[in-house]
């Protein structure tokens, strides 16, 4: 068996107490005893793994060594270090995104600056439950399974639609278990494997991993798609994708005349919009553009209520041309037989008061934007933290090392940082991390602190010497 990427699959290894090295073979001790590294799987070696980790050589010896005497790895002069046991067809593997990972951790006092997304149900939405409960109340006749989603709600994502300039009906519009889902759903639809799949660098790494779920190869292209048109006419890909309102990870807004081009340019292939951060724009800033639908109604547009509402609403939705909806829609009856009611009716109540929320969220997020960069100077001067016009993240350039390895080093100081190779199809953006600024000033000056002491001690071209370190 090939190497893993064992590093992401980690996770938050050294946010607990005690030796590092100890933390470390715990970690590996889970993965194998679960079964997510099988017999016979090559693990790293030490030096590799220690420059990955930002660790000492002998904090990686040591955790191999226990390991082995436990027996549960093997450790040979000229063959590595293997998971004990005779080679097995490995079952198939699960996300190693760190976006991920981190939300499986439990809570452990580090700052999440990895997890971009409201932290609290804004008073808005408790109240469009508490008009929901009436309207479930009078509820009959209605068994609750709707796998394209309340007919309701859809109406009303479709009047959203109509009133921003892209004419649209009920039956173009089917309702997500979140904008996660939307994607999976329009992956298993659309790809098989081998298929190739474009996007942007970086991009949203659940899209990736929704589109490698499906065994596609993903190519990628800077950042608004320039150059599609020969990308498409050479590698003739089943599906383009692309973020092009307030952008994951960088913030970017794409023109109208962008816009435009790039519907032109993916004539002849399925073009996919994320519009998910599409009303995260700051007070005073212009608007983003109408969808891409306005050019060709037959883009697929994926949005959520996630990032303005709240993550737990679990609410998203795909706007396509009603023979998509029809198949994504059988789909998703063998999925799960369709989404939450309450919290489709929750959200029909809750979308004509979207742009109040908005309005008000949009001042909160400026705030912690203004407060973030401000912190980061003072501490930070050398990193490059380019100010963004909406969104909730930062893309930042890292001066030295790798984003990578100071993401382990950030770890053991309790910040949880989004390293940038892992929302990069194309292995570039080492040198970039992604943070958000949705968190209080008290807790993103906090994390600047933590961020600046891990920065203090992070040398990526020299590895500690002596016995292994204590976590912090």
């Amino acid at each position: 068996m090939e190497p893993i990427n064992l590093v992401e699959r980690l996770g938050r290894w050294s946010s607990g107490r005690g030796p590092l090295y100890l933390l470390l073979a715990a970690r590996i001790r889970s993965l194998v005893d679960e079964g997510e590294l099988p017999p016979g799987t090559r693990l790293p070696p030490d030096r590799a793994l220690a420059a990955e980790l930002a660790v000492g050589r002998t904090t990686v010896v040591a955790a191999y060594d226990q390991l082995a005497v436990e027996g549960r790895i093997v450790r040979r002069q000229g063959s590595g270090t293997r998971v004990a046991g005779p080679p097995a067809e490995a079952a198939r593997p699960t996300t190693d995104s760190p976006g991920f990972l981190h939300l499986l951790e439990p809570s452990d006092g580090v700052i999440l600056l990895a997890c971009a997304a409201p932290d609290a149900p804004p008073p808005e939405l408790v109240d469009a439950y508490s008009r929901a409960v009436a309207t479930l109340a009078d509820l009959v006749g209605d068994i609750g399974y709707h796998p394209t989603g309340l007919l309701r709600l859809r109406r009303a994502i479709a009047d959203r639609y109509t009133d921003r300039g892209v004419p649209t009906a009920p039956e173009q519009i089917l309702v997500t278990t979140g904008g996660q889902q939307a994607l999976s759903l329009i992956a298993s639809a659309l790809l098989r494997p081998g298929d190739r799949v474009l996007v942007e660098t970086p991009t949203y790494p659940g899209a990736l991993e929704a589109f490698r779920e499906e065994a596609a190869v993903v190519r990628g292209l800077p950042i608004g798609l320039p150059r599609l048109r020969p990308a498409v006419s050479e590698l003739r890909p089943a599906l383009v994708y692309t973020i092009p309102s307030f952008h994951n990870p960088t913030g970017a807004v794409l023109s109208e005349p962008a816009r435009r081009r790039l519907v032109t340019e993916a004539a002849g292939t399925v073009l996919v919009e994320d519009e998910v951060h599409v009303d995260l724009g700051f007070p005073d800033e212009p608007p983003p553009p109408p969808p891409l639908a306005s050019h060709d109604d037959g883009v697929l547009t994926v949005g959520s209520l996630s990032k303005v509402a709240w993550g737990g609403l679990r609410v998203g939705w795909v706007r396509a041309p009603a023979p998509v909806i029809s198949r994504l829609a059988r789909l998703r009856a063998v999925h799960d037989l369709g989404g939450n009611v309450p919290a489709q009716l929750a959200a029909a109540e809750l979308l004509p008061h979207l742009d109040a929320l908005r309005e008000r969220s949009a001042s909160r997020r400026r705030d912690g934007h203004d407060h973030l960069r401000t912190e980061l100077a003072r501490a930070l001067p050398d990193w490059h933290v380019p100010a963004v016009r909406g969104g909730q993240t930062l893309w930042i350039r890292l001066p030295r090392g790798g984003g990578g390895s100071f993401a382990q080093a950030a770890l053991r100081h309790g910040v949880a940082v989004l390293p940038g190779a892992g929302l990069d199809a194309t292995g570039g953006s080492t040198d970039h991390v992604r943070l958000h600024f949705l968190a209080s000033h008290a807790e993103l000056t906090e994390a600047v602190h933590r961020l600046a002491l891990a920065w203090q001690s992070y040398d990526p071209h020299s590895a500690p010497a002596g016995p292994p370190p204590l976590a912090v």
